[in-house]
């Protein structure tokens, strides 16, 4: 009986031992499945879509949704990818931006495409969805040569963007050989396995030789995708498997599914102010503006007080500023430099006599105001930025010489300029002078008139500082010395200088 105890508890102890090494898989087969990505349980989520080539324009309009999102409380920011790729600063900029961001899950949503800038963007993100068919990768950089034709760049500016892919790609858990691959198109990258921790990740031949124990890699086949002379370029479940993504998804409401959202996203798209934005920063717009301001600024000087003009000029000027600074390329000294312009110009036409150092310095400053507050630069340093600064410059001159164009147009049709007419002085002894003309006289020359210093006039529109006064049955444009003067007002002529008088008003002593 008591070696059948023994035989029982020997039974015994083996079914408790199989319990127990059965209790201890289970247990280390959970624990590594909890080990597993998950994605997070978000309890807000915002999408933002954007589709087409990456600009600073695009670039501006993403950060403003993303402060949008950070006031509605979200932490799941969705951006649904569909662009071919772009300007590599604002791509790389973007990375950037979102790798930053630390109140939010970020997600690149890739349903189509995302190439070249787009692919880099996209890397910023803590995780990145593709569609079954949508492509990511081949972000090898190019550049417009002399000949307008487009090459990849050299080498060394080639290194130095791999560096820095790398280093998004090491910050989201991404290999950084197959990102490098995105970049380079003579790096070759192969699958390995660790001999020690048989652990499988994907390296190239410089990488294994400069790990701390070259002979621990074995080489198990290399990326098809990585192959000599061509960028990397994968679609979704291949990216999937090279770690470049974290799955496939086929629409947005899997995307609700996967991140247990209680209610639907909100869509961020292009409002009517981004519109605006966009339609403003088109070159041919922009010229528009410069045309009518610039009208309009000639107008409002050659009549007395603020009128429509003015305000038309104020408008067209705003709109302007408006658009650069919401596109990121415009600050306030660009607004400076404008206004100081337009000061200097103001002063030279009624304060200084002739037209010279002021004036050259006014619209120099008026000018470089427009064309900075087009770019983020201030000296080009690549081939793309001298491209964008010559087509500013085109706009400006070109809207320039249109207003000129206008301006004799209107000088044949209405046959007086009075605000050029102050600009100029008439070559000495010329005998020919301007004067102003009404319904109650004919255009007679101020020298004809006798007109001379001390002579006294009435006032028959305010002088602020131009206007017309009455002397005798003739009425000559004269410039009071910088201070308003009412109608109806007596003047004494102080200077006369070419076709320039100069008056002041005569103040009664009491």
């Amino acid at each position: 009986m008591k070696k059948r105890r023994n035989i029982v508890n020997d039974w015994q102890w083996q079914v408790c031992r199989c319990a127990c090494f059965l209790l201890i898989w289970i247990g280390s087969g959970v624990s590594v499945h909890c080990e597993q990505p998950h994605p997070k349980q978000a309890k807000q989520g915002v999408l933002i879509r954007f589709e087409g080539a990456i600009t600073p324009l695009l670039e501006q309009f993403i950060y403003r949704k993303l402060e949008v999102a950070e006031e509605l409380g979200a932490d799941l920011i969705v951006l649904e990818i569909d662009s071919p790729g772009g300007m590599l600063q604002p791509s790389e900029n973007l990375a950037k931006r979102m790798l930053d961001i630390q109140w939010a899950h970020t997600v690149a949503y890739v349903p189509r495409e995302a190439l070249s800038g787009a692919a880099i963007a996209a890397l910023g993100c803590d995780e990145i969805l593709m569609g079954k068919h949508a492509r990511m990768g081949d972000a090898g950089p190019i550049f417009q040569d002399e000949g307008f034709m487009f090459q990849h760049v050299p080498e060394k500016f080639r290194s130095d963007l791999a560096a820095r892919v790398r280093i998004l790609a090491s910050a989201t858990n991404r290999p950084p050989a197959l990102v490098e691959a995105m970049v380079d198109m003579d790096l070759e990258v192969f699958r390995v396995r660790n001999k020690q921790s048989q652990e499988e990740w994907f390296m190239s031949q410089p990488e294994i030789d400069a790990s701390d124990d070259p002979d621990q890699w074995e080489k198990l086949n290399p990326v098809f995708e990585s192959r000599k002379d061509k960028f990397l370029e994968v679609d979704g479940p291949r990216a999937v498997e090279l770690q470049l993504a974290d799955a496939v998804v086929s629409q947005r409401t899997v995307l609700k599914q996967r991140y247990q959202l209680p209610a639907e996203f909100i869509v961020l798209e292009p409002n009517w102010a981004d519109t605006a934005v966009i339609a403003l920063n088109v070159p041919v717009v922009t010229g528009l503006l410069f045309v009518i301001g610039l009208i309009a600024v000639y107008v409002e000087f050659s009549t007395p007080g603020i009128g429509l003009g003015a305000l038309i000029a104020f408008l067209c000027f705003a709109l302007f500023f408006w658009s650069r600074f919401l596109g990121g390329t415009a600050g306030w000294l660009e607004v400076v430099l404008f206004l100081s312009g337009i000061v200097f110009i103001a002063m030279e036409i009624f304060v200084l006599p002739g037209f010279g150092f002021a004036g050259i310095t006014g619209i120099f400053l008026l000018m470089a105001g427009l064309v900075f507050a087009s770019h983020r630069f201030v000296f080009p340093a690549t081939q793309g930025e001298v491209v964008s600064l010559f087509s500013s410059l085109v706009v400006v001159i070109g809207a320039s010489a249109v207003v000129v164009l206008v301006i004799f147009v209107l000088v044949s049709v209405f046959k007086k300029v009075p605000v050029l007419g102050r600009m100029t002085l008439g070559t000495p002894g010329s005998g020919q002078q301007q004067v102003v003309e009404n319904s109650q006289s004919e255009v007679t020359m101020v020298q004809s008139l006798g007109i001379q210093v001390g002579d006294v006039g009435l006032t028959t529109s305010p002088l602020r500082p131009a206007g017309n006064v009455q002397f005798d049955q003739h009425y000559v444009d004269v410039v009071a010395e910088g201070v308003f003067v009412e109608s109806g007002r007596h003047v004494q002529v102080m200077q006369i200088q070419g076709n320039r008088v100069v008056v002041r008003e005569i103040r009664p002593v009491i």
